[in-house]
């Protein structure tokens, strides 16, 4: 009997931790769609350079601090293709753009804790411009 009293404490415990975690995240992906309505692809287009060795870091960087579906990345990937941009910084900011979350980083930090946050966060940012030159150096 003490044997299924356990997954019952679990499941409310479970629904505890979600609870709590609901306002976070709506208010998380209210951010989103604000910060995403408030910079269309075209102004991130005009901003990052289209031929330079420093293009990937930019391009991690935007993709860092934009937020939105990874699908609306690979718009905006074929937008700086068109106007010129390099493979690499491409790379970098559709990588870092699914993978780094400045916007919802108070929201992982509340729910995963703030160390593991920042270096998840930090490290998928340097994995995304070394992808970039990677990528960029074999195709």
């Amino acid at each position: 009997m003490a044997g299924a009293l356990r997954p019952a404490r679990a499941a409310r415990q479970t629904a505890r931790v979600f609870a709590r975690t609901i306002p976070i995240v709506l208010g998380v992906l209210a951010l989103a769609n604000l910060a995403t309505a408030a910079i269309p692809p075209q102004t991130v287009a005009i901003l990052l350079p289209m031929e330079s060795a420093f293009g990937p870091v930019l391009g991690a960087l935007v993709g860092s601090v934009a937020a939105g579906h990874p699908v609306t990345s690979y718009i905006l990937g074929g937008e700086l293709a068109a106007a010129g941009a390099s493979l690499a910084t491409i790379t970098a900011l559709i990588v870092s753009w699914v993978t780094v979350g400045v916007v919802h980083l108070p929201a992982e930090a509340a729910i995963l804790g703030t160390r593991f946050a920042l270096w998840r966060n930090g490290l998928c940012f340097v994995l995304a411009i070394a992808t970039a030159y990677v990528v960029a150096a074999l195709i």
